[in-house]
């Protein structure tokens, strides 16, 4: 269990404040065009509510949510999809604006995200220069950290796959690539979004091997995932969030007895 870890204290400088926020999509339906076979659509079966909302949906997909992330945490983020935790992870990444509410951080946010770009047409090799260069390292820092980066990713285990485009990678091995790239660096506030559900079960006991030492050197991770054991193996704390809303927010094993028990009936 990651919260019996004596080597990983939580200390009391806090890395991210979520004050009652509120996120709000709107999605352009394509209703709002008068010639829209859409928008005839809505004025036959919905008397002309499209027009009066210009095609546009609101998704309010976080409600309210308030907590305080401390350095040296890592703080697992479940419920059912859909459930608000990804674009959670975005507002603190700085990526989506709030509707209301604030999101505030010390130091700089990192998001890791299974989908996270990297360049398809150019090699894993020309990824980890950019990726590096992109996190703030310096060339120097880049060129001594690169065959630890390839190492750790093993996309190289079965060829010589890191000289190829990323294009013929399979999306686990672009995954593990991403991860590897993100992973080494120190970061004040890490988020992984999935990153995890990837590869075989040797590269998840390494990838959740780094999460703990990413915290011992004073960082905070924030993992999503649908893997309740990933939690469990790496987290000492798990918000849950189900329809925007936090319903539970403690420590691991309390918060997904509860969420399991639910999920259950």
């Amino acid at each position: 269990m990651a919260d019996t870890d004596a080597n990983i204290k939580r200390s009391d400088v806090p890395t991210v404040i979520c004050d009652d926020v509120h996120i709000v999509y709107r999605v352009n339906t394509g209703g709002g065009g008068k010639g829209s076979a859409t928008a005839a659509l809505s004025r036959i079966v919905g008397r002309g509510k499209a027009e009066v909302n210009r095609g546009v949906r609101k998704v309010h997909a976080v409600r309210g949510v308030t907590f305080t992330a401390y350095r040296g945490e890592a703080i697992g983020l479940i419920g059912s999809n859909g459930s608000g935790k990804s674009t959670l992870l975005r507002a603190v990444a700085g990526l989506l604006p709030t509707e209301s509410g604030k999101v505030y951080t010390d130091g700089q946010p990192s998001l890791l995200g299974v989908n996270a770009a990297l360049m398809n047409d150019l090699t894993g090799e020309r990824n980890v220069i950019l990726g590096g260069l992109a996190m703030g390292m310096s060339r120097e820092e880049v060129r001594s950290r690169y065959e630890g980066i390839v190492d750790f990713s093993g996309i190289n285990e079965k060829g010589d796959f890191i000289s190829l485009p990323m294009r013929t990678y399979s999306s686990g091995m672009g995954a593990r690539l991403r991860f590897a790239i993100a992973a080494a660096k120190n970061h004040d506030v890490l988020l992984i979004d999935e990153a995890l559900a990837t590869g075989d079960r040797k590269f998840q006991i390494r990838s959740e091997e780094r999460i703990r030492e990413l915290r011992k050197e004073a960082g905070t991770v924030f993992l999503v995932s649908h893997s309740n054991k990933s939690i469990r193996d790496t987290c000492d704390r798990v918000l849950w969030l189900e329809k925007g809303q936090l319903l539970m927010d403690g420590p691991t094993e309390e918060v997904l007895r509860a969420y399991e028990r639910e999920t259950a009936r």
